[in-house]
């Protein structure tokens, strides 16, 4: 298992998945506003959504966790 993290600090705007969800490659799963921006972030593979560390409105810093995730295939 593996937690993907925050690329840059910045308020959750959206929080795309729940545990149990499947996502693919490339999907977002967590949309981070920052600045005025949305950043999103997306799957680097096809896992399977396991922990949810983050709900919309949490402010996070770079490198925190905001999945944890089990790769498949």
């Amino acid at each position: 298992m593996e937690n993907l993290t925050a690329m840059m600090a910045g308020s959750v705007w959206k929080c795309l998945v729940s545990v149990g969800d499947e996502i693919s490659s490339d999907q977002d799963y967590v949309i981070l506003e920052s600045m005025k921006m949305e950043i999103p972030h997306a799957a680097p593979y096809k896992c399977k959504v396991v922990n949810v560390f983050v709900q919309e409105g949490d402010f996070v810093n770079e490198g925190d966790s905001l999945i944890q995730v089990e790769k498949l295939g």
